[in-house]
């Protein structure tokens, strides 16, 4: 043993090395191995919950990654957690494995979860403060996490002893500094550890954080008092223990309080009668998107992904960052190169040695790689920021560690389906025709129905077809919750997944939601589940009696039918009951039409689209015994259409739709225009039957584009409607007519101003549109076929060596 090594193990049996650290802090943590290497403790004493004693040495395990988490969760209500992340670059984790590979006890001291879990439920009390934690009491996990001595900003307000403050922002602005971080990196990150005295960061930090606490006495932190109780407790236990002394970790904040004296009688008295809750504890992936205070993590910092590097970078981390920087960009199809990297490292320096920095932070590095490497614009550097400042660095822990049975049946699905969870948001292409993809689809929709949103389902961009779908897969670490809590309905996913959706479906509000259940099982493979689905379907649908609900319902159901074919799914007992349900709404539509006001009116248009598009995929799939039910379906609209008590918004859709499905001649639909537009029929509802007809986004500007003799019809309308009635009826025009695309518009107006039913002899006359001729041009037309051939991959050998280049002959 060294003379260092001596004194300091001397210190420690008299008194507890009391090591104040800012949480996530590479400095710190810098500064904690260093203090550890010279004093040798006999133990290493940390801020953290003591359940988590036992899962300390998994921290040794090859397949330990950070950043992770201890994650504790009440038993018979997993949703209310608390997390405590931990870094790479973290001063618990540097003294966890510092104690592990030196063979040393490392105990965590802090209040237990059981209280900690318990203390959530107190009225006026914010779950997470003072917990240590990152508290998850609703399900976000975005309570208060690590108060004190990390830059927890809470606010102030108050007399001095209930302020709550950010000891950090405080002693910045003390020194001068507007900068709360940049102070931070000046003083520790950027000074190193003590030159001589690995104990000197250590002293310095307890002065000024003494100072602190005799002036803000808590800071506004309550509930630290009972927590600095209980830590002062468990070091006395550990000192009477140990005889070659402790090492304590914790946020600076405490330190005072720990070092102050106090009698274990009242340390006692304050942790007395503290509520408990079964709890139990694990180690779960974290990402370093969830350690920025972005995300709503109060002991967060703004850059993790820079602080790993400069924890990691054992030399030149500037160097080594602009590289880094540059990586990335050339990654996008960004010209930079090494002269790029050159060059903003100098800048870097220079900017430092402007602002009187001891080395270039990060402010200084995000202002060179702005001017140098992203040409001042602030897109890339928005990247770098988000790939790198902050980071998608997802954690790993070992199969060995404890989770619910139902986390184990996920991990052996993920493994199956070579389906890993990344941090980073990715979109994932599925082919349901393809073994792994269709179980692929079935364990992101069956973890849907669990609540665990691993995955979102988006708009396929190659394909509409249903044997494809498109996810976008991000994993956060507040799943790992989901996951617990959503194994109160099984051990493995298809039999949880089975239980929640039959428990979702008695506990249905409503018809709609019903039949969007059993869309959902249908897409995630859930035979078992259907029968009481189907069977509570089929009693709610029999006793609801609302045609918008029924209208409503129809759509999922049909939608459903769909996916027998690709998922191999009997869908006969579903077609039975979408036909039924069709049924009713045919038989209640035309009277639950009559008499609507505007908004029901535009409600129940959209029922009848929804109705229609639906009808049109039964028709192709009919039940047994139902036959095709489209005949039905179109007397329903010709009876919309032609009765005055339903509104014009409706009658102007029921014709629409005849007309586009071709079950309505053309000049029928403007003879019922023509009547419609008639100067007997008010003005107001004559502009509603003309949404319905051409408006919602169905096409019908085109429609008036094709056909000038309802586009005359409307000119001619809407030129003899009064002045006293125009303003009526404008900001229903407004509204049909500003949903078409800026080109059919265009169109619409130039047809309009040149008079509809002009088109022909215009064309005749060589006025036309501009930049067209009255006649085809054939021979230039036929130059560039080739070309055409060539991109719809339909040319040979030489008419592809004729086409050139593409885009030469165009």
């Amino acid at each position: 043993m060294t003379d260092g090594e001596r004194s300091g193990a001397g210190r420690l049996r008299a008194e507890p090395l009391l090591l104040g650290v800012r949480h996530h802090g590479p400095g710190s943590a810098r500064a904690v191995r260093a203090a550890l290497d010279e004093t040798r403790p006999g133990a290493v004493l940390i801020e953290g919950p003591p359940e988590a004693d036992p899962l300390i040495p998994l921290a040794a395990d090859e397949d330990m990654r950070p950043p992770v988490a201890l994650l504790a969760h009440a038993v018979d209500e997993p949703g209310r957690s608390a997390f405590w992340p931990l870094a790479e670059f973290s001063p618990e984790w540097v003294a966890i494995r510092w104690a592990l590979d030196h063979d040393i006890p490392a105990r965590f001291i802090d209040l237990p979860a059981t209280h900690t879990l318990a203390w959530q439920d107190e009225p006026g009390e914010n779950p997470g403060a003072g917990a240590g934690a990152e508290a998850d009491a609703g399900g976000d996990g975005d309570g208060d996490a690590r108060p004190g001595g990390d830059g927890d900003d809470r606010g102030a307000g108050g007399p001095a002893g209930d302020v709550r403050i950010d000891p950090l922002r405080v002693l910045a602005e003390a020194a001068g500094y507007d900068d709360a971080e940049r102070w931070w990196e000046d003083v520790v990150e950027h000074r190193g550890v003590g030159k001589g005295d690995a104990l000197a960061p250590f002293t310095a930090l307890e002065e000024a954080m003494t100072a602190l606490r005799d002036a803000y006495g808590s800071g506004g932190h309550d509930r630290d008092l009972v927590r600095e109780a209980h830590m002062r407790l468990q070091i006395r236990s550990a000192q009477r223990e140990f005889e070659d002394g402790v090492a304590v970790v914790c946020g600076a904040w405490h330190v005072p309080a720990l070092r102050r004296k106090s009698t274990v009688t009242a340390d006692r008295a304050v942790v007395k009668g503290l509520p408990k809750i079964r709890t139990d504890m694990t180690w779960v992936p974290w990402t370093h998107r969830r350690l920025a205070r972005v995300s709503g993590y109060g002991a967060g910092i703004d850059s993790p992904g820079w602080y790993g590097h400069l924890f990691a970078a054992r030399d030149r981390p500037v160097e080594r960052w602009m590289t880094k920087v540059a990586g990335l960009l050339r990654a996008e199809d960004r010209l930079v190169s090494s002269a790029h990297v050159i060059e903003a490292v100098r800048l870097a320096e220079t900017l430092a040695a402007l602002r009187g920095r001891p080395l270039p932070g990060l402010s200084e590095t995000t202002d060179a790689v702005r001017a140098v490497m992203c040409e001042g614009s602030d897109v890339p550097l928005a990247l770098v920021h988000d790939r790198l400042v902050v980071g998608d660095v997802l954690g790993e822990v070992p199969a060995t560690a404890p989770a619910v049975p139902l986390q184990r049946d996920l991990e052996r699905a993920q493994r199956r389906l070579r389906l890993k969870p990344e941090a980073l948001e990715r979109e994932l292409e599925l082919d349901l025709r393809k073994e792994t993809d269709a179980g692929r689809s079935r364990l992101l929709h069956r973890l849907r129905l669990l609540g665990v949103a691993w995955g979102e389902p988006t708009v396929s961009r190659g394909s509409t077809g249903t044997f494809r779908e498109t996810w976008r897969l991000r994993w956060e670490p507040e799943l790992s919750v989901r996951v617990a809590e959503a194994g109160v309905w099984g051990t493995t996913v298809p039999a949880a997944a089975t239980a929640k959706a039959e428990a979702d479906a008695v506990a249905a509000s409503g018809l709609a939601d019903v039949t969007g259940l059993a869309e959902r099982c249908l897409l995630a493979g859930l035979p078992d589940a259907l029968p009481t689905v189907m069977r509570i379907l089929a009693d709610r649908a029999a006793l609801d009696t609302d045609v918008g609900h029924l209208a409503q319902a129809l759509p999922a159901l049909v939608r459903s039918l769909r996916y027998g074919d690709v998922r191999g799914t009997d869908t006969a007992a579903l077609a039975e009951v979408a036909a039924g349900l069709a049924e009713r709404v045919f038989v209640g539509l035309p009277p639950a039409c009559a008499g609507l006001d505007a908004d029901a009116a535009d409600e129940m248009r959209r029922h009848i689209d929804a109705v229609h598009g639906a009808v049109g995929l039964l028709g192709d799939a009919p039940a047994p015994g139902r036959g095709d039910l489209r005949p039905r379906w179109q007397s329903v609209l010709r009876t919309l259409s032609a009765r005055d008590t339903v509104p014009g918004v409706v009658r102007g859709r029921s014709v629409r739709l005849l007309l586009d499905e071709g079950d309505l001649a053309q000049e029928e639909a403007a003879r019922l225009m023509g009547l419609v537009l008639s100067p007997g029929t008010p003005p107001a509802d004559a502009a509603a039957w003309i949404e319905g007809f051409v408006g919602g986004g169905s096409g019908g500007g085109l429609l008036l584009v094709h056909d000038e003799r309802l586009l005359g019809l409307v000119d001619r309308w809407l030129t003899a409607v009064p002045a006293e009635a125009f303003t009526d009826v404008l900001p229903l025009l407004r509204r049909t007519f500003s949903a078409y695309e800026p080109g059919v518009r265009r169109t619409l107006g130039e047809l309009v101003r040149r008079g509809p039913g002009t088109r022909g002899s215009a064309a005749a006359a060589g006025a036309g549109t501009p930049g067209f001729a009255a006649d085809l041009d054939t021979g230039r037309a036929d130059a560039v076929l080739p070309v055409v051939r060539l991109l719809l991959g339909l040319a040979g050998d030489e008419e592809a060596a004729d086409a050139g280049p593409v885009g030469v002959a165009g």
